[in-house]
């Protein structure tokens, strides 16, 4: 073969791979940033559902007793810790059960502990203040997650603070959570200054005593406004805004949506479709207390059970990926492998009560004004914030032209995207390694 002939299929070969890499590159990417965060936590993660413990022991091993404890001894804390600085050792779910966790997940109970009206309510009011800054005559271009974190933002701070939220504070908050969530999914480096505003606000407000939640004594001023910036306008304001994004995106891809607007009903199972197919936790870990025995294995003290929410819910009744919320007129979440809120024997989401009712409330309220076109690829971990045409109804749709070339946009935009999350998660991995904020933190408290 001559030259010249193998120079045009080279270069045919490099065109094809190049025309081709929104395809393989970002899942290639996946797997990389997978086994760097595998490398992260060592060889004694035990992957549940896995090869030593089946989907049949998933709740069971969860709500094991032994299955208690939550930061130390894990090498994954590290970057949790990391990532959820500052006052990572105050946040709700790092917590080590004893005191100090028992007062804290009561006193979020207690700001959680909302009557249903209550919610709905609360995020009904919110969503339409964000949906009425936008045209009413025209299709919006949105990310769904940017434009729903300040929703939560205001919801969250009504909740703590029991008065409606004035526009620097949501700003505040909005800051500090997206930060947060940036960081988590390494588009983008963690900024402790924009973080630590909104803790000098929070503490601010405990001091002078326009504060209504308090953590008692012993716990001070200082570790309440930790605990508030992780429990409520961080935890929840990001997990509320992902949640949102994906009902919305879910429902704009999903032909009856429109006429199920009255039927809350109705309205739920696609709220619980959603949270079935594209659940908020990836993997949380837990650290044995003491041996476990499941059938013929014992996981000794000591172990880092790696729960996988999505597998876990990949082994029910309800194992395909496909979106059908009809499925939940006859099906039990129990046959379903259903936990999108986590095992309540063993530090279940506090939300749970009310999450649901806010989510069904927003996709009443969007649904109502709304069609919803999604105009990007749509994963659990969404990196894209959720690209998405609100068109106000009656309005003209945008173009299928156009839709056609965002969705083409966002394919090649998620090229670069993997590849910075790549170089970026390996960045913070390796910074938390040099810092170890969660090791320190237990050999300060142990010398």
């Amino acid at each position: 073969m001559s030259g010249a002939v193998l120079a045009v299929a080279a270069g045919a070969l490099v065109a094809a791979a190049v025309w081709t890499l929104p395809r393989w590159l970002p899942p290639t990417v996946v797997r990389l940033r997978e086994r760097v965060f595998a490398a992260v936590n060592g060889t004694e993660g035990v992957s549940v559902p896995g090869p030593l413990v089946g989907a049949e022991h998933f709740e069971d091993v969860y709500a094991h007793p032994a299955a208690d404890g939550r930061s130390a001894g894990a090498g994954l804390s590290d970057l949790f810790w990391y990532w959820l600085a500052p006052g990572a050792h105050m946040h709700q779910e790092h917590l080590e059960p004893g005191e100090r966790y028992r007062t804290v997940a009561r006193t979020t109970r207690q700001v959680l502990a909302v009557r249903h009206a209550r919610s709905d309510e609360l995020a009904t009011a919110a969503v339409r203040r964000a949906l009425d800054a936008l045209p009413a005559d025209r299709p919006s271009h949105v990310r769904l997650r940017d434009l729903l974190m300040p929703v939560w933002a205001e919801v969250y701070h009504e909740l703590v603070f029991d008065e409606p939220c004035p526009p620097a504070a949501r700003a505040l908050v909005v800051g500090n959570a997206d930060d947060v969530v940036t960081a988590l999914k390494c588009t983008g480096l963690r900024h402790m200054d924009r973080r630590a505003r909104l803790t000098r606000y929070l503490r601010a407000r405990v001091e002078d005593g326009t504060c209504p939640v308090v953590l008692p004594p012993p716990f001070t001023a200082q570790e309440t406004a930790w605990y508030l910036q992780g429990a409520f306008f961080n935890t929840a304001v990001v997990q509320m805004s992902e949640a949102a994004a994906h009902v919305l995106l879910c429902a704009g891809a999903y032909p009856p949506a429109r006429s199920l607007v009255d039927d809350d009903d109705a309205l739920d199972r696609v709220v619980d479709e959603t949270l079935r197919v594209h659940p908020l936790f990836g993997v949380a870990h837990r650290i044995t207390s003491a041996p476990i025995e499941v059938g013929d294995v014992t996981l000794p003290s000591g172990s880092v059970l790696l729960f996988n929410y999505l597998a876990y819910q990949r082994t029910g009744a309800a194992g395909d990926d496909v979106f059908d919320p009809e499925r939940w007129r006859t099906l039990r979440h129990h046959d379903a492998h259903f936990v999108p809120f986590g095992v309540t024997a063993n530090r279940a989401c506090p939300a749970r009560g009310s999450a649901p009712v806010m989510l069904r409330a927003v996709l009443r309220e969007v649904l109502r004004r709304y069609d919803v076109t999604p105009t990007g690829a749509h994963t659990r971990s969404m990196p894209n914030r959720g690209p998405a045409f609100l068109t106000p109804v009656g309005a003209p749709s945008p173009s299928r032209a156009r839709v056609a070339a965002l969705r083409l946009g966002d394919r090649w935009s998620d090229v670069g995207r993997s590849l910075t999350q790549l170089a970026l998660g390996t960045v913070m991995v390796l910074e938390a390694r040099r810092l170890k904020p969660c090791s320190t933190y237990f050999s300060e408290a142990r010398a």
